[in-house]
């Protein structure tokens, strides 16, 4: 039994090795911890001005509730801007140079006290 958990985890990790190699895919989790619904999320390389497209189209992230943002990367950066939009007064918060090559989750949260959004990355 160890050896098939321990040969599935090594055939796992080598196929997200191969699909980070071929540059297929940069994604990561998103989790809302706001206390506010997202309407838009937006992810664009780091040196570029121009958001592209809405990641979540018609969907919103409610508070408490997690999403695999996937899009296709942009050559080889590994610095990303994100920038999500909430629903209620479509106020912003926007965060820069993202190293998504190192991070799989950014978890946001809202502090009422201080009227600041943050963001940590695992």
């Amino acid at each position: 039994m160890k050896m098939t958990a321990l040969a599935a985890a090594a055939l796992v990790s080598m196929a997200a090795t191969t699909a980070f190699a071929q540059g297929s895919r940069q994604d990561f989790t998103l989790v809302n911890r706001t206390g506010y619904d997202i309407s838009e999320v937006y992810v664009s390389p780091s040196k570029e001005d121009d958001w592209e497209e809405d990641i979540l189209g018609d969907d919103s992230l409610s508070d408490g509730d997690s999403a695999r943002i996937t899009f296709k990367r942009a050559g080889k950066t590994c610095l990303w801007d994100l920038k999500v939009v909430y629903s209620d007064d479509d106020s912003s918060a926007v965060w820069h140079d993202i190293n998504l090559c190192q991070v799989a989750r950014v978890t946001i949260r809202y502090n009422s006290k201080t009227d600041t959004t943050s963001a940590t990355f695992d």
